[in-house]
């Protein structure tokens, strides 16, 4: 296993900044990624001029920005470092892994992390989907697994079968998640929701309602990191970056995973999860408030299990008693509502909640938070980072 220690509290965010989340923003995507940059910049009391490497989400057919137009545009002065990290909501931290590693290594000495998306104005990938399909879409798309909701849904469908977990114990995750947001002023959604509600809401694929899906909007995330010893002289508090990681796993399919492995729980986030930990030297008891990706409700339950808060098939009881809810919970989970409440910008908005935790600053602040782990996507190959104060 590689030693990714090296790196531990080297580099830290600086500043963050986050446009209006909406369901049509109106502007491209290029235009909000500028937005953002530029109010993080702010934030931390740097100059576009001062940029000199660029890392983001770029999924292809979900991303229309290229590194080099947000350079030419932000006025970048020479951008000695970039790239891209694919999986869609899997790169939902890689962006800052990949800026941390740029910064820690000098390749970079401030490096912009960003999200741009109009997911609520520009249409839904998978309608593009084709009569012909190639590959291991051949096995799925004929048969009805075309969106992630729908390829989600078997594996929370087996979820229930081996673990006894229920719609409901899905539901209180995104009830939580609700009631988060109703103090949180970007939210999309605030208005509290029971489980009921979430049960009544219309089914989408069979177990997953409506209300235990996360949203559709436009709007742009970005930070900004630099080296630890910069980030002490400049204007608002450094979150240090302890810990880093990306996970595959072995023979990993993309999704679902039922049918091409014996054991469909053996996620990428467990692989994650071992190399942040070790990466941070700490483990899941250090941890203050979690930021999961929450694109479908039994996600965070996946999660929570993962990245060692519980034994496997034990988090719906966890969340059951109470353990994710803010202020009464041991453990927070998506204090700003999550993608589910707040907003889907591909998960990259759990990033600022971290960092807004440990500044002290979220709307649902945990008291005397030290520590936050922001986890990417479950299904997918993941990326995962470990902030502290």
């Amino acid at each position: 296993m590689t030693d990714a220690s090296m790196v531990r509290d080297r580099t830290a965010i600086a500043g963050i900044g986050t446009t209006e989340y909406v369901r049509n923003i109106g502007r491209s995507e290029l235009e909000t990624a500028l937005d953002a940059i530029g109010l993080a910049l702010d934030d931390a009391g740097l100059t576009a001029r001062e940029v000199d490497g660029i890392f983001k989400i770029d999924t292809p057919g979900e991303e229309s920005n290229s590194e080099l137009e947000i350079a030419r545009n932000l006025g970048v002065a020479n951008l000695r470092a970039w790239g891209g990290a694919g999986y869609g909501g899997g790169a939902a931290c890689a962006p800052v892994v990949l800026a941390t590693m740029a910064v820690a290594t000098g390749m970079a000495s401030v490096a912009v992390a960003v999200r741009a998306r109009n997911r609520g104005s520009g249409g839904r990938p998978w309608a593009r989907t084709g009569a012909r399909v190639p590959g291991l879409a051949a096995f799925e798309i004929p048969y009805g697994l075309v969106s992630p909701v729908q390829q989600l849904a078997i594996l929370a469908r087996r979820y229930m079968h081996e673990f006894g977990a229920t719609s409901e114990d899905f539901a209180r995750v995104s009830v939580v998640q609700r009631a988060h947001a109703g103090r949180n002023p970007r939210a999309c959604f605030r208005d509290p929701i029971t489980v009921d509600d979430v049960l009544n809401s219309r089914m989408i694929a069979d177990p997953l309602h409506l209300l235990d899906c996360s949203l559709e909007t436009d709007g742009a995330c970005a930070v900004i990191v630099t080296s630890a010893e910069r980030a002490r002289d400049l204007r608002r508090p450094p979150v240090y970056i302890s810990g880093i990681a990306q996970g595959m796993g072995p023979r990993h399919y993309m999704m679902n995973g039922l049918g091409y492995r014996e054991d469909p729980f053996d996620m990428p986030p467990l692989y994650a999860a071992r190399d942040v930990y070790a990466a941070a030297g700490m483990g899941p008891q250090d941890i203050d408030v979690a930021l999961l990706y929450d694109v479908f409700s039994p996600m965070v339950l996946w999660q929570l299990e993962a990245y060692g808060f519980c034994r496997r098939g034990e988090a719906a009881g966890f969340v059951r008693d109470g353990r994710i809810a803010w202020p009464g919970g041991d453990l927070p989970v998506n204090t700003h509502g999550g993608s589910i409440s707040e907003a889907y910008v591909h998960g990259f908005n759990h990033v600022l909640e971290g960092v807004r935790q440990l500044r002290g600053e979220s709307t649902c602040q945990v008291e005397g938070a030290d520590v936050a782990l922001v986890a990417a996507a479950a299904v997918v190959p993941t990326s995962a980072l470990i902030l502290r104060r």
